[in-house]
């Protein structure tokens, strides 16, 4: 028989049936995750057989490592809206939102006519210097508060390049970054930096949210070129540094003569002018990326005068920044599309005030139980934790119930929502009310069933 197809617009029509199909008295989580995972299985063997087939070219299967799950990825075929669909038929709300680089959406018809405009009038890639990326770059310096702007193809290469510049301005080249930090896929660090960070004997860690850890690490070497931070630890997901510990942040670096360096490269989507204005922060050097692209791979650094300057090619002692895409005309077309037309500061507004208000109502299911929920505006995690810890600060605070976790993960993903094992949801702009109101009566509902599991 082949799998039923759920689509997620009002709430899932199969929801009554997996009630009936789980079983209500799990004596363990194992058990119900194993329970789980077997109807996971039943339900997409197209994925499996596809999966099956990548890993005999791809180690693994793929070729991003966030989108590996046991027993087997979803393999997606379509998005359209919020929406996503997979190989097997299944039709899913997003609420993956490529990691906040999805804020568009799979189809926003501005950012669609632009990019086909592009396409036939304009060209892919014309090898040369062209007014759509100092349009793009005059509308984000603009909007961020940045004297000068460079473009990348990623976060991460924004955040080697911010790097790398600090070092030149300031002559010195330790960096301070925090635990649980996330800055690229080689820029990333726990208690000690991740095997392939690079530069490993550069990099002091301090502990995030620690204000007295923090004046320590930053003070106490004179080599501190750049001080480099996430206002709110995307990888944690969604960990909030606390005011006074980003102003410490802020006036240590200044007291050394370091940079201080703040990565948007998913938080610039939380105000107009990212989360530096909601906190009041002013970096030397800001990182971006995600859907500053339109929906296009993108990156970007911008700041100071001043230190921009060490890239200013008319300078013949200039560091390098070079990039054969990084003006990529469907990016920067895109991209000032997205910004200019579509997430306008009316609208960001209004977004992320509605994202609030829906972690709210997730994080007022959760009393009593191991589940928390953190966040700022659209950006959301969803925790599972053995102690129900409702703050968090850290990750060094999050005691994971791994099973509990991914035993969430499937489930919400037999209810019809697309979302990733751990835990970060990234809302897609135009996402309506009955698809968040169905989510939040599909988590309700999940606590309930496995009240036995969840309960502290």
């Amino acid at each position: 028989m082949a799998p039923a197809i759920i689509t997620q617009v009002a709430p899932p029509s199969n929801t009554e049936d997996i009630k009936i199909r789980v079983k209500s008295g799990y004596a363990s989580t194992t058990e119900a995750l194993e329970a789980s995972k077997a109807r996971y299985a039943a339900r997409h063997p197209t994925s499996l057989k596809l999966h099956e087939e990548a890993v005999k070219s791809l180690p693994g299967g793929n070729t991003r490592s966030l989108l590996h799950n046991a027993p087997f990825p979803i393999f997606m075929s379509k998005g359209e809206g919020y929406r996503v669909s997979d190989e097997d038929g299944h039709t899913y709300t997003d609420f993956v939102g490529e990691l906040t680089a999805g804020l568009y959406g799979h189809s926003q018809s501005l950012i669609q006519q632009a990019l086909i405009d592009s396409i036939t009038k304009t060209g892919l890639n014309l090898g040369a210097t062209t007014k759509l990326e100092s349009q793009h770059a005059a509308l984000l310096c603009s909007r961020f508060h940045l004297d000068h702007i460079r473009f990348t193809n990623s976060g991460t290469e924004a955040n080697l390049h911010a790097i790398q510049g600090a070092r030149r301005f300031t002559g010195k080249r330790k960096i301070v970054v925090f635990t649980g930090g996330y800055h690229g896929a080689v820029f990333m660090f726990g208690d000690e930096p991740a095997e392939n960070v690079v530069d490993k004997e550069d990099w002091i860690i301090a502990k995030y949210n620690d204000l007295e850890d923090t004046r320590a690490k930053i003070e106490g070497s004179s080599d501190v070129a750049a001080v480099l931070v996430e206002g709110m630890q995307g990888s944690g997901p969604c960990i909030e540094a606390t005011h006074a510990f980003l102003h410490q942040v802020q006036e240590s670096a200044k007291k050394v003569g370091a940079l201080f360096i703040l990565d948007e490269v998913m938080t610039s989507r939380l105000s107009p002018g990212g989360l530096q204005d909601l906190e009041d922060l002013k970096p030397d050097i800001t990182s971006l990326g995600k859907y500053l692209g339109g929906g296009i791979t993108f990156g970007a650094f911008g700041g100071r005068e001043d230190v921009m300057a060490v890239y200013d090619p008319r300078d013949g002692k200039a560091l390098a920044h070079s990039g054969t895409f990084n003006n990529n005309t469907l990016g920067m077309v895109a991209g000032y599309t997205g910004l200019s037309q579509v997430y306008t500061p009316d609208v960001i507004k209004e977004f992320n005030a509605k994202g609030d208000q829906f972690r709210e109502r997730l994080q007022g299911l959760s009393k009593g139980t191991k589940m928390t929920v953190t966040g700022r505006g659209s950006m959301i995690g969803v925790h599972f934790v053995k102690d129900g810890k409702k703050e968090i600060r850290s990750i060094g605070e999050r005691l994971d119930d791994t099973e509990l976790k991914d035993l969430f993960w499937l489930d919400m993903m037999e209810s019809g929502f697309w979302v990733t094992k751990r835990g970060i949801i990234a809302l897609i702009l135009g996402t309506p009310d009955d698809a968040l109101n169905s989510f939040v009566e599909c988590v309700e509902e999940f606590l309930t069933r496995y009240e036995r599991l969840v309960k502290l």
